[in-house]
């Protein structure tokens, strides 16, 4: 028996060792890079997040737009008496572009933080998107006119998520509100049959609110 009694001693001393020093290891920052399917009908995010510290991270993203149908079907589908800008259908198709964003993730519950990158999560996001449609010609009186026109989009974003890890993998499912404007400057002309050929330099803006719900996916780096 008195033998026994130092040896569990000394094994509790070091179980209480293995502990504190599990307890005291630092955070260690991730960087991880993820994509968002839920906005691939026009566009493509990529997004990279680093943690600045245990409840803190800065994400940034961009992003290449191949067209600006969802817009045009917006204009089209909800249709509230609001003016719409001089763009045709086939320019809202076309339509390539831009976008930025920046946001700065704050993590309410983060169990495990210094081992793994999951949590819930609030995020403000400000984002800017520049929208270029191509040309299209029109023909007035046997002359032909180009028509031209682009798109300028500013917005915040409050975001509710959740990240979670597995291995190296990540999922980043998240909901939230908003609110945007967006600014249409385009040219366009009309007259014809016998009346005299109008051109017209415009400008339509407009603010409306927004609701966010998608995920990302990636990798942690």
């Amino acid at each position: 028996m008195t033998r026994v009694l130092p040896f569990l001693l000394t094994l509790t001393f070091i179980s209480l060792c293995s502990v504190a020093q599990e307890t005291a290891k630092p955070f260690r920052k991730g960087t991880y890079i993820k994509v968002n399917p839920t906005t691939i009908i026009n566009e493509l995010d990529v997004y990279l997040e680093q943690d600045l510290s245990q409840k803190l991270s800065l994400e940034l993203g961009v992003g290449g737009i191949y067209t600006d149908y969802p817009d045009y079907v917006f204009m089209k589908r909800i249709d509230i008496g609001q003016r719409k800008p001089g763009v045709t259908a086939e320019q809202f198709v076309e339509g390539r572009g831009l976008g930025f964003r920046a946001g700065l993730k704050w993590y309410l519950v983060r169990p495990d933080a210094a081992f793994r990158a999951r949590g819930t999560y609030f995020q403000p996001v400000l984002f800017y998107k520049k929208v270029f449609y191509p040309y299209a010609d029109v023909t007035y009186g046997g002359q032909i006119f180009r028509e031209d026109g682009d798109k300028n989009v500013y917005g915040l974003q409050l975001l509710l998520g959740r990240q979670m890890q597995r291995n190296k993998f990540v999922i980043d499912p998240y909901l939230g509100i908003g609110l945007r404007r967006k600014v249409y400057h385009y040219t366009d002309f009309s007259g014809g049959d016998g009346s005299p050929i109008v051109r017209s330099n415009g400008e339509l803006a407009s603010i409306l609110p927004s609701i966010h719900l998608g995920i990302k996916v990636g990798l942690k780096l």
